[in-house]
């Protein structure tokens, strides 16, 4: 498989496989080495603060998190461009979330979501994402770093 195949491949993995991200109705809008773009839309069920109907803190952390873990993952897939699939597929089973710091800016007023991310660093062991969630306004609800164990 080439790198497009193999990032199509993690996209959806990331949407149909991981129950949680389902249940949120995460969708990767775009993944490539470098970068993530994941949307999801508002219900009912992912309400936080009913009285204002703002998007629940955890929904957020979830989200910021997920979005982390595949730019984690997009960076292994890199990095083993070429090497043995064994032992790619052997770093990917180990990915995790090690840390994750969520700066919450705003209240989660809006009707679609869209998570951006990137990595800062990504070494062999640890690699270390910044992520973003916007409402569909473009405003700025919450930031994240998180620390993922790749190796």
């Amino acid at each position: 498989m080439n790198m497009d195949d193999l990032l199509k491949l993690l996209g959806e993995t990331y949407e149909n496989r991981l129950p949680f991200n389902r249940v949120l109705g995460l969708r990767v809008g775009a993944l490539s080495e470098t970068a993530v773009t994941v949307h999801f839309d508002m219900r009912a069920d992912l309400v936080g603060n009913f009285v204002h109907g703002f998007l629940h803190g955890g929904v957020i952390s979830t989200a910021l998190d997920a979005a982390g873990g595949i730019v984690a993952t997009a960076g292994v897939l890199h990095q083993a461009t070429g090497k043995d699939p064994e032992e790619a597929m052997a770093r990917i089973a180990r990915i995790g979330t090690i840390d994750l710091r969520v700066d919450y800016l705003r209240p989660g007023k809006g009707k679609r979501f869209t998570v951006t991310g990137g990595p800062m660093r990504a070494g062999r062991k640890v690699a270390v994402v910044r992520t973003e969630l916007k409402n569909e306004s473009d405003v700025l609800i919450a930031v994240g770093t998180g620390t993922y164990i790749v190796g």
